[in-house]
């Protein structure tokens, strides 16, 4: 008996050795993919000696001969920081995700496939200037010799990511980074979204559907089925199927994601140092790593200093010596929805203009880890690729028999926008800035731009031209066989708007549209975040860096103040006070709260949780007896739609009567109701004490790690979450989830920060959500975050011997023999 004993003693210290070793050595080869920036490293590539200078928040300052050298330094310098998230962009773009994470991203990379981006971004390799080819072999180049030395030294495979998802890193190529551009381009719209719930809308509410998303002096829509006449639905009010946020983000980017952005600037004249000064915060889902990564390259035409995308080789947001821009995903309808009919009984053709004609058709196969091999019959129309039923709610507005195909204006190839990315870092002035934003095709930006002399901004990209005849000018899935529905080819943006010296020397915009510029099409944007901005800068005729860094961070809600005195206006201090701790006077403390309260959605405060809930609450009441289930699929706040209920315009206070019920419901009984839901549903999270209620309890940043976030005992490692102020409708953009447990968790953000004054190089800041470095072991990895939420940058400076001083480490390139 005690040699069983002593046996199970060696046997049990033995197992926990073996134990102890493989975590030990886990740790070594995990540990070892964290770069060494004080190594000198022998390349081929360069023509001469190139310095990667780390300042102290590993933001590196590239020093070289030429302007490939620099690029080539880039491509490594992003390489080393963030290598598991550029193979990951590359995956999304080229529909690989299933090949590391199996049959659950399935759906993505179907998309991605029939969108045809990297098949586009293979085909625009050759549309680019002579300059931008160069930079992007560089590039690919500086990315490749530093996947070499992580294979030469065994360097943990580059980034700890890739022990848990096996990858074969093949080799970058100029096409890579093109495909990453036309996947932001692909992540910037949410037209389909848009349009497939317009008409869902018509089919659940063919006489009010439209009073949700219409905007101030839109012209009517038809009936969606009134298109379609004979057709048959699929069941337009069940609920659209969604992945999980996480799922969702498994690229770090998704087609039809959303992204917005703030971007302003004031010229020498309204300012207080005598020189332009301007703020740009694109604003996209939050992730750990962030999508942003700073970067200073000194090229011939002089220093650039900004935020980059890890892939891209462009200063996408940024300044150089005279110049400064700034870039706003532009809400124009860049995109249109066609409804093709099949022929019956022969699936491969469709009913074309002129009759019926051939689908174009190719095959591709996906690989899948851990399952079968799924090959893809791919077809496509004059109008553009099928795009398959079962994404973002398709095929609930599909009539039987048909198929949708998408026309947009990323979807093509021979596209240089990357030029004009690339030509941008070069410009000296607005008027070279805005000649070379002409290449410039998709996404559409608004470009602020700000000199030595004054401010601008430009409409860069492409828009599609429709007939004045068409029916739905767009806003609505459009019968593909109809000639003057389809597009009549694009047109630049820039014709609809350049303003290189307005008169008040101020610019500013939220990339929402002005309704004067019909071909920029009808979806507007945020008219209240943009109004807001306009109020911010137009009050004070003199600003500051510091009078920019408060607009860029303002959590004032433009809505909460208009709907509020609206939607409360016959509940305030109505009656006697009601005994404490019933369900009337928490309301009455709940009102005189929100009363007494000027909009500022504030972490630490109650109101903007109480405003948030039963605004929530409100909309749903009002919409749920006439659409049923799909007022479910409503997750963000529409409040032109509350603002018409509750005056009643058009006769849109109707909503308020719940059909079902034989008495005639007002707007005052249904706001009364919804925050006593409301209240109820708080009380139960919190408690009943109203003062102790947080909006951070509820509004919680999540930077969730797309492939390591939703693995049980790492998460808490890689994933972060921080309680946040402002909401999707302030300044200062955190945007919520809309649906789910916590239907306020706020998944989108301010990733990249910017603040950039011409009057002094170096008082210049910048902040991106996470760190530079997307390893989690780095102190880098998140040492950004704390000072990001709370509305902190760092000094961004164009001067090498600042750089150099407060450098961490210093990276030496030596041209290969």
């Amino acid at each position: 008996m005690v040699t069983v004993f002593r046996w199970l003693v060696r046997l049990t210290v033995g197992l926990i050795g073996v134990g102890i070793a493989l975590l030990l050595l886990a740790w070594y080869f995990v540990v070892r993919s964290l770069p060494d920036y004080n190594a000198t490293y022998e390349v081929p590539g360069i023509s001469a000696p190139v310095e990667i200078v780390r300042s102290t928040d590993d933001v590196p300052h590239i020093f070289g001969k030429s302007d490939a050298d620099v690029f080539f330094a880039l491509g490594l310098a992003h390489a080393q920081d963030r290598l598991f998230q550029m193979t990951v962009l590359r995956r999304a773009a080229q529909g690989r995700l299933a090949e590391i994470y199996g049959p659950a991203v399935l759906a993505s990379d179907e998309l991605a496939r029939r969108l045809q981006l990297y098949r586009n971004a293979r085909a625009s390799v050759d549309a680019q200037d002579p300059e931008t080819r160069a930079a992007l072999e560089a590039y690919a180049q500086g990315v490749n010799a530093w996947i070499r030395q992580v294979n030469l030294d065994a360097r943990g495979r580059g980034a700890p990511e890739f022990f848990l998802f096996p990858d074969d890193i093949a080799y970058w190529e100029p096409a890579d980074s093109l495909a990453i551009l036309k996947l932001l381009a692909a992540s910037s719209t949410v037209q389909i979204r848009r349009e497939v719930l317009r008409a869902r809308l018509s089919l659940a509410a063919p006489q009010r559907g439209q009073d949700i998303m219409a905007e101030p002096g839109e012209p009517p829509l038809p009936s969606y089925a009134s298109l379609f006449p004979g057709g048959r639905f699929a069941g337009s009010e069940r609920r659209a199927a969604r992945p999980g946020w996480s799922l969702g983000l498994a690229g770090y980017l998704a087609p039809a994601l959303g992204a917005s952005a703030n971007g302003w600037a004031a010229a020498p004249e309204r300012t207080a140092a005598g020189g332009a000064l301007l703020a740009n915060d694109p604003q996209f889902a939050l992730t750990a790593p962030g999508l942003w990564y700073l970067a200073r390259l000194e090229l011939g035409s002089g220093g650039v200093i900004g935020g980059t995308i890890p892939g891209i080789p462009a200063i996408l947001s940024g300044r150089n010596t005279h110049l400064a821009w700034g870039i706003t995903p532009a809400q124009i309808d860049d995109q249109d929805l066609f409804i093709e009919e099949v022929q019956p009984g022969d699936s491969s053709r469709y009913r074309g203009a002129e009759g019926w004609t051939a689908f174009g058709t190719r095959r591709e196969t996906l690989r899948v880890k851990g399952g079968d091999d799924l090959t893809l019959t791919l077809r496509e129309t004059e109008n553009g690729p099928v795009l398959p039923g079962g994404h973002l709610g398709i095929d609930s507005i599909l009539p039987a028999g048909h198929v949708a195909t998408l026309a947009w204006t990323g979807g093509q190839g021979e596209d240089s926008s990357m030029s004009a990315l690339v030509g941008l870092m070069h410009a000296q002035d607005r008027t070279a800035a805005a000649r070379v934003l002409g290449k410039m095709v998709a996404p559409a930006l608004s470009v602020t731009l700000a000199d030595d002399k004054g401010v601008g901004q430009v409409l860069a990209g492409a828009v599609p031209v429709r007939l004045p005849v068409a029916q739905t000018q767009g806003r609505l899935p459009s019968p593909g066989w109809n000639p003057a529905d389809r597009w009549q080819g694009m047109a630049p943006a820039s014709s609809a708007l350049v303003d290189l010296a307005p008169k008040s020397g101020i610019v500013a915009t939220t990339g929402a549209v002005q309704p004067n510029e019909p071909l920029l099409g009808y979806d507007r944007g945020d008219s209240f975040r943009q109004a807001r901005l306009q109020h911010l800068i137009g009050a004070r005729e003199i600003h500051s860096r510091d009078s920019f860094i408060a607009a860029q961070n303002d959590i004032v809600s433009p809505v909460a103040r208009t709907l509020l005195p609206l939607v409360g206006a016959d509940l305030w201090f109505t009656g006697e006070p009601a005994a404490q701790g019933t369900p009337e006077r928490q309301r009455q403390d709940a009102l005189t709260l929100l009363a007494n309260w000027d909009g500022a959605m504030s972490e630490h405060l109650p109101e903007p949780l109480i405003y948030s809930v039963w605004m929530r609450a409100l909309q749903n009441r009002i919409v749920q007896d006439e659409l049923g289930p799909l007022a479910d699929d409503l997750t963000e706040l529409y409040p032109r739609f509350i603002e018409k209920v509750f005056r009643n315009t058009d006769g849109a206070g109707v909503w308020c009567d719940v059909r079902q019920s034989t008495p005639v419901e007002t707007c005052t009984q249904i706001a009364r109701q919804a925050l006593d839901a409301a209240l109820l549903d708080l009380t139960s999270r919190f408690g009943p004490d109203l003062a102790s209620w947080r909006w951070g309890d509820m509004h919680r940043a999540r930077h969730v790690h797309p492939a390591l976030g939703e693995l049980s005992g790492i998460s808490y490692l890689v994933n972060l979450l921080q309680s946040t102020s402002g909401s999707g409708s302030t300044v200062a953009l955190a945007g919520s989830l809309g649906y789910g447990p916590n239907p306020w968790l706020n998944t989108t953000g301010a990733a990249y920060r910017g603040v950039y004054d011409l009057a002094d190089p170096d008082s210049s800041v910048f902040i991106t959500s996470t760190g530079q470095s997307g390893h989690p072991l780095s102190r880098h990895y998140d040492d950004l975050s704390e000072l990001w939420r709370r509305g902190e940058y760092i000094r961004m400076s164009l001067d090498p011997a600042l750089a150099r001083a407060a450098a961490e480490g210093v990276t030496h390139l030596q041209p290969a023999p």
